[in-house]
């Protein structure tokens, strides 16, 4: 029996030694292909195509007729709209805070290395991976105001409860509670934020007297505050989009348009009444506003910055 082992050795040894070796950073030019190329096929070209089509009539049967700002025009008059910007923003007030809180509060419990501790990091990131609709339907059975638990657990405790996505008032709250059970990657962000903190400056603040909360306030937070703000950033704007499962799922806007997001009424607008150009119109404008909410969050940080001497 012939063995082919030698000429595989061989061809393994030729091919290693005359093989071109390209410099590292245009192996990592060449590895970051791929990724512009999806970027711009999937993300930069419908862009564009939104923006051009903002300004067009469009019904999604007919060509496009151009409208110039007629859309935008209709846009600021619709009270709808309004309504739905008034509640993504309020939302957004809500929302990001607690989950920046929650998330770091997290971060700081689990930081130590003890038993039990990984199980408990790996419990508070499940969440987050758990597909938007069926998160949805699992929180749609624990607001519910008959048999849901969370009601019943209320009823046990003797306090009242309400009929959470029945009510205006209660309806945009329970999605804000939803909400804050998916942090699981701003707690991963932000513990490891914790630990790149070298351990010798919390032991020379100790050794200097300082209690645990000037350590944190002093120390610990300042030097989180480039991750804090990389998750307010990224909060912002996926909170506005995640938006749309739960008000479609739960309450397809309701009650009386409480949890109409921007999201929402985006996808009735195109795919509802099939007016493509005030869609896009009203997408363009909601990224407009999230950039300008971003950059003042990026002006007022740097301000801070300067005040404070750093």
């Amino acid at each position: 029996m012939v063995s082919y082992a030698p000429v595989r050795k061989a061809m393994k040894s030729w091919f290693a030694n005359h093989r071109p070796r390209l410099p590292y950073q245009k192996q990592i030019r060449l590895l970051m292909v791929p990724y512009l190329l999806g970027s711009l096929v999937l993300v930069v070209l419908p862009a564009l195509g939104t923006v051009a089509i903002a300004f067009t009539e469009y019904g999604g049967v007919r060509p496009p007729v151009w409208s110039g700002l007629a859309n935008f025009q209709r846009l600021f008059q619709s009270p709808y709209v309004r309504v739905s910007l008034r509640n993504s923003f309020v939302f957004l007030a809500m929302a990001v805070p607690l989950r920046l809180v929650g998330a770091l509060a997290l971060a700081l419990l689990l930081q130590p290395r003890r038993r039990l501790f990984g199980l408990y990091r790996a419990a508070v990131y499940l969440p987050t991976i758990i597909p938007e609709a069926a998160y949805a339907l699992i929180w749609l059975w624990v607001f519910n105001p008959v048999y849901g638990p969370l009601n019943l657990v209320l009823a046990l405790l003797g306090l009242p409860a309400p009929a959470w996505l029945a009510e205006p008032g209660t309806a945009q709250l329970a999605i804000v509670i939803m909400s804050l059970f998916q942090i699981g990657e701003g707690f991963v962000v932000l513990l490891a934020g914790l630990q790149s903190i070298p351990r010798a400056i919390h032991d020379s603040a100790r050794v200097d007297g300082a209690s645990g909360w000037q350590i944190f306030w002093k120390i610990t937070l300042p030097l989180l505050t480039p991750w804090m703000l990389l998750l307010t950033l990224r909060d912002l704007i996926m909170s506005l989009q995640n938006t749309f499962a739960p008000s479609f799922i739960m309450t397809y806007g309701g009650p009386y348009y409480a949890t109409t997001f921007i999201p929402l009424l985006i996808y009735e607008l195109a795919f509802d009444f099939y007016d493509l150009g005030l869609a896009a119109a009203v997408l363009v404008v909601t990224y407009l506003l999230t950039g300008l909410l971003a950059l003042a969050i990026l002006n007022l940080v740097g301000f801070r910055r300067g005040h404070d001497g750093f």
